[in-house]
């Protein structure tokens, strides 16, 4: 597990000390060497591998790694290329073609990523063909901590909150100081209850824009 961004790694190094982060390494320490686990390895902290903490522009939360073979790649609703875009994916794309004209095929968010979007899943690993299998391990405390870091340390951030266990993180951002925008999960199950039609990418580029921010190209 490897923080390549000094800045993260300054930000969450007493995170690092603490009984919990301890007693999740070695967690997954076990699962790579026992199990297949997803995403690979070095790729458990991509999502704020890309970029420096205070280059931080946009935060969009998701939950649990895809849990099959060649998808997760550490970054959240992102998935390799040459991977078949999952649901909720297709239904993201077709929200940001709708909003934006934008045409998207590759499922790979890093470009996203790159330009200072966290795509952050509240737990960061998983065991092939188990969702949810390394839930209430350890990984929430560390991302709710991350969020709440990324929150005091930046400004004028836009959160992009999506379904019901995304909203609940509303209480660990400073809302004097961030723009939250919320809608329902993208899933097929949910998705014609107001995901549709949020065009929160648009959005989020207006708001960058109105504090003098770069907007994010959402194509990939």
């Amino acid at each position: 597990m490897i923080i390549k961004k000094s800045s993260w790694r300054e930000a969450l190094k007493r995170e690092f000390d603490q009984a919990y982060f301890k007693d999740l390494t070695r967690f997954i320490n076990e699962q790579y060497n026992q199990n297949s686990v997803f995403p690979d390895k070095d790729l458990i902290f991509n999502c704020i591998n890309q970029f420096e903490i205070n280059d931080t522009k946009v935060v969009i939360i998701g939950q649990d790694p895809y849990h099959g073979e060649n998808q997760a790649n550490g970054i959240a609703f992102s998935v390799n290329n040459n991977i078949p875009l999952p649901p909720s994916l297709k239904n993201i794309f077709k929200e940001i073609h709708s909003d934006t004209g934008l045409i998207n095929t590759s499922g790979d968010l890093t470009p996203w990523a790159k330009q200072g979007v966290l795509l952050l899943n509240t737990t960061l690993t998983v065991e092939n063909g188990k969702p949810l299998s390394h839930q209430k391990k350890g990984w929430e405390i560390f991302t709710d901590k991350l969020i709440e870091i990324v929150s005091e340390r930046c400004e004028d951030l836009v959160f992009i909150l999506w379904g019901s266990k995304a909203i609940a993180k509303t209480k660990l951002i400073d809302k004097s100081k961030h723009i939250i925008l919320s809608a329902p999960h993208p899933s097929p199950l949910s998705v014609y209850r107001g995901f549709y039609g949020c065009r929160h990418f648009s959005k989020t580029n207006e708001l960058l824009l109105s504090k003098n921010k770069t907007p994010i190209n959402w194509g990939t």
